[in-house]
């Protein structure tokens, strides 16, 4: 078989597989993968640096679909390629990532070839894709996690970091907003190691895409600072390695290729229809279609004679060499650099460098205190100077959020100084969070800040570090009514119910300066979680812990911080943030006219819950009924830790634009209003 016909096979062999795995699923995308299986056989088996026996390699080239519907295009390269599965602690298992049995279950239940791809599921998925413009907009972190780690680490004669990143898109994802603010970042900092292919196919869920999508898009990313180039048929895979050739060799711009395709490529009914991209393509046409690449038409998940040797002789052979290669240069750096070796290792396994915490402020006793994010800036500019690979910066208000590393040295990430470690991203919430994702995913420890109520526009990022189980940073101050002045729409309500409600995240709102420490060495030493810390704008009284109890009860989630004399409370005060010296400040007006009360400090709801119930009713006994909880926010989900006879007092509204002392006032947030509320609460409990 001549070459050339042995790479129609193989990119024939793509589509055959897409179409029938979504065939027997009964449900998925064929007409993407049938489209672009020239262009993603060429990335794999031509381009792309990558080795399928060691895929988790941390010089490889990263390949990301941004539209994950087409996720058989990934399944079965990843099948083709026999890309080896790597369990969490990076251990080579020596068996296919995706199996020809995964992909003959496709979309069902243990599958490896699931519906979109998932990061922590299947080896070779380098970030979880589906919501359109994530996957472009984490590929922008990734580019700069590379930039910054061959800024680093790279020596002379020493190139350990020189990866490029690739990511595919379509017409969703450049509709999205977040690809266009993440277009916007990449172009101003010139991240020529990112090359996106725009899979242009006139084609959406509703029809043409002429009926919403009528911009010139390559004119769009040419003003972003982009080198744009053209391919009129997605079938040329010449054209296509060389368009790929051109990135390599573009310096100092990312590069935008439009592609031009047909959706559904082969189908004699359906391509270029809408029908072609949510649906299978129905027994008849499969069949058709299988006539028209020259395919044994009743064939099912055929891979022909030399498909797999083909890819093995090609990415295989390439990306073997090329780790061989990088092994060899990295034993020689070892031994002139071990320092940095040693960084790199701990890094790669999301380890902590020893001394991580130390100078981790301690403070004192103060009645007027320190705003939660005075204490988060502090505490980051410590973190920073002792783990080398925390970066990271905020939303265009670093000086509020007080995000800016000021350390001699910290310098700022720019074209010109990929080495900085303030990252500023610009009025771009969405992206910021997305690039956060791509930090984490490069094995960098990244943070992002804004506004506690712009954590709505970073919340979809948030889901998906959740979901990919990445130990992310996210840093929101303003966390309640404290910027009154700006009113309502600056003044977060239900944000922390949102965020509590999100399965794997850990959410702080730390109660004082001490507790932010708490809170920051907790988070530091997560590898598989993300967090969120919610900070105040406001200074709070800095607690005595010689009369209260040690902020160190942060790390078990809830703790009892002042407690009744005999330690035998008839009712608890349950706060968390700025609330807390409110509790205790009721807390000693109760114990002063003889009512025995308990102050709990609640600043994380996931960690508490998953204490041990010793300990959660030590916290809280399951026999004092009695119980008020305080929290400038919704009183949604309060209910588990009140009960049917306690009080909330929180937010059933928004709030309003006057001073903080005012909102106070009118919303209940005053000694006297919780002291009267225990009281009310007691009466009816003895009655």
């Amino acid at each position: 078989m001549t070459n050339d016909k042995m790479v129609q096979l193989a990119v024939n062999t793509i589509r055959t597989l897409s179409i029938d795995a979504v065939q027997a699923a009964k449900s998925g995308h064929p007409g993407t993968p049938m489209a672009l299986a020239p262009l993603v056989y060429t990335i794999w088996n031509r381009v792309m640096n990558f080795d399928p026996e060691d895929p988790v390699w941390p010089n490889r080239d990263r390949f990301v679909l941004s539209n994950g519907h087409a996720s058989m295009l990934l399944w079965s390269v990843l099948h083709l390629t026999k890309t080896k599965a790597v369990n969490a602690d990076y251990e080579n298992l020596g068996h296919s990532s995706v199996s020809l049995d995964d992909i003959r279950r496709f979309r069902q239940l243990d599958s490896r070839a699931p519906g979109h791809p998932e990061y922590h599921w299947v080896s070779g998925v380098e970030t979880t894709t589906g919501p359109l413009g994530q996957g472009v907009a984490t590929s922008v972190g990734m580019a700069i996690a590379q930039k910054w780690l061959a800024n680093r680490y790279n020596k002379p004669d020493f190139d350990i970091f020189d990866y490029n990143i690739y990511a595919v898109c379509g017409d969703g994802c450049m509709m999205e907003g977040i690809a266009s603010e993440a277009a916007s970042l990449a172009g101003h900092l010139g991240l020529d190691n990112l090359c996106w292919v725009w899979d242009n196919n006139h084609i959406t869920i509703e029809g043409n895409t002429s009926i919403t999508f009528t911009e010139d898009v390559a004119a769009r990313f040419l003003a972003y600072g982009w080198n744009v180039l053209r391919i009129g048929d997605a079938n040329d895979i010449e054209r296509i390695e060389h368009a790929l050739a051109v990135f390599h060799k573009t310096k100092g711009r990312p590069t935008f290729i439009v592609l031009d395709s047909h959706i559904g490529y082969g189908s004699p009914k359906k391509q270029d229809t809408s029908e072609a991209h949510g649906e299978p393509l129905g027994d008849e046409e499969c069949r058709a279609t299988k006539r028209s690449y020259g395919w044994p038409e009743d064939a099912q998940f055929l891979v022909p004679d030399g498909v797999y040797d083909h890819f093995a002789v090609g990415i295989g052979r390439r990306g073997a060499a090329g780790r061989r290669a990088w092994t060899k240069l990295v034993t020689a750096y070892r031994a002139e650099f071990p320092d940095l070796a040693k960084e790199i290792d701990q890094m790669q396994r999301r380890e902590l460098p020893a001394g991580w915490d130390r100078n981790l402020p301690s403070f004192p006793a103060d009645p007027t205190g320190l705003a939660g994010r005075e204490a988060s800036g502090k505490v980051l500019n410590v973190l920073a100077q002792n783990v080398p690979w925390l970066l990271g910066g905020s939303a265009d208000l670093g000086p509020s959020n007080k995000t800016m590393l000021t350390y001699e040295g910290a310098g700022s990430f720019q074209p010109d100084t990929p080495g900085g470690k303030n990252l500023h991203y610009g009025i771009r919430e969405h992206a910021m969070g997305a690039v956060v994702n791509g930090l984490s995913l490069s094995k960098l420890r990244g943070y992002g800040a804004t506004f506690f109520i712009f954590s709505d526009y970073v919340r979809p990022a948030i889901r998906l570090s959740a979901l990919m189980e990445l130990p992310t940073i996210f840093i929101f101050t303003h966390d309640a009514m404290g910027d009154g002045e700006d009113g309502p729409t600056h003044q977060p309500v239900e944000h922390l119910a949102s965020l509590r409600a999100i399965p794997g995240l850990v959410t702080f709102r730390p109660g004082d300066a001490n507790e932010v420490v708490e809170a920051y060495r907790y988070i530091m030493q997560l590898r598989h979680k993300p967090a969120v810390l919610a900070l105040s704008r406001q200074p709070l009284p800095t607690l005595d812990r010689n009369n209260y109890a040690s902020a160190a009860g942060v790390a078990k989630g809830a703790y009892v911080l002042a407690d009744a004399p005999g330690k035998n409370p008839e009712v608890i005060l349950i706060a968390s943030g700025s609330e807390v010296s409110l509790a205790v400040q009721a807390h000693e007006k109760l114990v002063a006219e003889g009512t025995r009360s308990r102050v709990v400090s609640m600043p994380s709801w996931d960690i508490f819950e998953h204490q041990t119930k010793e300990y959660r009713d030590s916290v809280l006994p399951p026999n004092v009924k009695a119980r008020v909880a305080i929290e400038q926010a919704s009183t949604f989900g309060w209910e588990r830790y009140v009960g049917e006879a306690g009080r909330v007092i929180g937010m059933k509204t928004f709030g309003a634009s006057a001073p903080l002392k005012e909102l106070q006032k009118k919303f209940g947030f005053e000694p006297d209003h919780v002291v009267t509320t225990a009281k009310e609460i007691l009466v009816g409990s003895r009655s």
